[in-house]
């Protein structure tokens, strides 16, 4: 099967050696995605605004994959404040509910940068 790679020009890309998504046959998934702080609509202490770019980012890396996030089977949510939990599931849900992919909430100590409060990842299947 084919493998394809979505590279977003992230500076992390290549000095980690990953990529946002790796699609192999109707199989994708998408890395650990954190929102692009602005300062202005996604701010560091706005965990909702931050999902949602997540979230708006991700579709967009779904799409140039001919998927969508109809597809999505599974996300992964990462946050370094569980009281954001209500904030977040908020913004989950403006994408996926109708969809309704399983998911799950995660509390861990910290993420790559204090002014991320959540990281997603999520698996997508599209129909044979």
């Amino acid at each position: 099967m084919k493998r394809e790679n979505i590279l977003t020009g992230s500076p992390w890309e290549d000095k980690m050696g990953y990529c946002r998504a790796v699609r192999i046959g109707n199989i994708i998934e998408v890395s650990g995605t954190v929102a692009i702080i602005d300062g202005d609509k996604v701010k560091a202490d706005d965990a909702h605004a931050q999902t949602l770019n997540i979230l708006e980012r991700v579709e967009k890396v779904l799409e140039d994959l001919n998927a969508g996030m109809k597809d999505v089977i599974r996300t992964r949510i990462f946050t370094t404040d569980v009281s954001t939990f209500e904030a977040v599931a908020t913004a989950h849900a403006q994408f996926f509910k109708d969809i309704k992919p399983t998911t799950g909430f995660y509390g861990i100590n910290q993420l790559v940068a204090p002014e991320y409060l959540v990281e997603i990842e999520l698996t997508a299947v599209l129909a044979e």
